[in-house]
């Protein structure tokens, strides 16, 4: 299987299907069952103490395993999220974007599963990982 939208496409029909969204993340790279997706964090994604919130960070993982999944298969707007798993594992750094880097590790006909790691930009280690399952419609 190969990319069927580019990271062009994909934001165009995020736009289109998901508008609540739009200027939310920024779709830096779309590859064979991978992409790299960037959240600008704003003042609206911090939690008291002044670090991303959970809901934030999740939200980036879900986004960039249906940016992934729709990047494979086309225009599929009622893919929808099934199961998440999520690991907290550092604070994210003061004022930096968060970067998604997910590949899907199965893509079938029912479901497909994505893997996340989430960074702080320009930090090495991951502030946190995520596993999300995925059903897709029948065609």
């Amino acid at each position: 299987m190969t990319v069927k939208m580019n990271a062009e496409e994909v934001a165009a029909y995020l736009d289109e299907v998901f508008p609540q969204v739009r200027g939310d993340f920024v779709i830096e790279e779309v590859a064979d069952m991978a992409v790299r997706v960037r959240m600008p964090v704003a003042e609206r994604h911090l939690r008291p103490g002044g670090t991303v919130s959970g809901p934030a960070m999740f939200s980036l993982a879900d986004v960039s395993v249906y940016i992934a999944v729709i990047a494979m298969l086309g225009r599929e707007a009622l893919a929808v999220t099934t199961s998440g798993s999520f690991d907290f594992m550092r604070k994210p750094a003061a004022g930096a974007d968060l970067i998604c880097e997910c590949r899907l590790l199965k893509l079938g006909r029912v479901l497909a599963v994505g893997e996340c790691l989430l960074f702080s930009d320009g930090v090495d280690k991951p502030v946190a990982r995520a596993s999300m399952t995925y059903s897709i419609p029948p065609r």
